[in-house]
């Protein structure tokens, strides 16, 4: 079968893999019809984590099951399937308490696995013909419809994105009428913001400085923030001081209540586009949110990052202001997604029109053109905000 394969930083290929074989009773093999692009593939393209040459990528797939296994009884050949990037058994201790994030049984080398990813297990990735899922009853949730139907391009968002803009959210603690700060307008933050607008949020700041990706944040009724313009921090306040939002808490809660770090570790200096400071957004976010609110950390972060500008950032340690988030009573929570938790939900605000979460997808391409695609997403190219890879085409 094609596959989408890791060759070298900045360098991949489409080649002829192996077709996956069941080789457990609880595995199946699935067809897959669209397989997106994340940001956090970007990481292992641009040479900044532990994948080496020959890992399969991806890890946001749909598409439809070929086969199954003798122990697999909630699918079966035909049915349309989403798989959750995170991979898990489903019986472990941390499974059974929700956290299919971080299932104990999947991986030797630490809690969690996903499909085609570094330090997250042996599995090859989805941008492929064909995927070989194990634990099949567990990591395959079934979807309504055909595929290239009007929902297939929502429901892969259904794999990360979605329900990481979800989650993102559930750590934020965005509830109505709260006031939401997003760094980040790539996938993950226009889907935290976009799911922070359907949980009632009464304000939602997008800050980044991609045109067409902060044109897509006013377009789901976002303030976008344009950080080349002056200090994110700076412009968000000043709103809020001009506009009296802030009037009821006083001059200590001129900030927003709930932040969202969408970036990651690759995240660039404001002032000088050409540096990275791994650390500016969450630095940020602690000077942004007001006393007591929260901070969600889902851009991504790994322990190992062999491109990292200094001896503590190649280990993944980074300094931030502790103290004064300690002393601000500031919550932050990090993490990968259990999708597996909110994957069923969201389909139904889909496919009951509540929420479309398409919007944010730009561009949709065959699988043999992903090495192009990859290019044109790691330079944040116009019209590639969210690709979607179709086997099939």
């Amino acid at each position: 079968m094609q596959a989408v394969v890791l060759k070298g930083p900045r360098t991949i290929a489409v080649e002829n893999v192996p077709d996956p074989v069941i080789a457990a009773p609880m595995d199946a093999i699935v067809r897959i019809t669209s397989a997106a692009i994340c940001g956090s593939d970007l990481h292992m393209y641009d040479g900044r984590t532990t994948a080496g040459a020959g890992l399969v990528l991806g890890h946001e797939p749909l598409g439809v099951v070929e086969e199954v296994g003798s122990e697999v009884t909630r699918i079966r050949r035909g049915d349309r399937v989403l798989m959750p990037f995170n991979i898990a058994c489903g019986t472990c201790f941390n499974c059974k308490r929700g956290f299919t994030s971080a299932c104990l049984a999947v991986n030797p080398d630490s809690a969690g696995a996903a499909y085609g990813y570094a330090g997250l297990g042996p599995y090859r990735g989805a941008q492929a013909e064909y995927l070989l899922v194990p634990f099949a009853d567990q990591n395959c949730v079934a979807m309504p419809g055909t595929p290239h139907d009007e929902w297939e391009d929502d429901f892969v968002l259904l794999a990360d994105v979605f329900p990481t803009g979800w989650y993102a959210t559930d750590l934020a603690g965005v509830e109505e009428g709260t006031s939401v700060a997003v760094f980040g307008a790539g996938p993950v933050g226009l889907l935290a913001a976009y799911c922070a607008i359907l949980r009632g949020a009464g304000e939602v700041y997008v800050v980044d400085c991609i045109a067409d990706r902060l044109r897509k944040a006013e377009g789901i009724g976002a303030r976008a923030i344009d950080f080349s313009a002056g200090d994110p921090i700076e412009q968000i306040l000043d709103i809020r001081r001009r506009e009296g939002l802030a009037a009821l808490g006083g001059p200590q809660m001129l900030g927003v209540m709930c932040g969202i770090e969408a970036v990651g570790y690759q995240a660039i200096d404001w002032k000088n586009r050409a540096r990275e400071r791994p650390s500016i957004v969450i630095e940020a976010l602690i000077n942004l949110v007001n006393p007591t609110g929260r901070i969600a950390a889902v851009g991504l972060y790994v322990p190992h990052d062999p491109g990292g500008i200094n001896p503590h950032a190649k280990k993944g340690a980074f300094q931030i202001s502790f103290g004064r988030l300690w002393a601000k009573g500031l919550s932050l929570g990090t993490g990968q997604t259990p999708v597996a938790k909110y994957a069923s939900m969201l389909r139904d605000l889909i496919v009951t029109g509540r929420a479309k979460p398409s919007f944010i997808v730009s561009r949709r391409t065959p699988l043999k053109s992903a090495p192009e695609a990859y290019a044109m997403f790691d330079r944040r190219a116009e019209g590639y905000v969210k690709v979607i890879l179709k086997p099939a085409w």
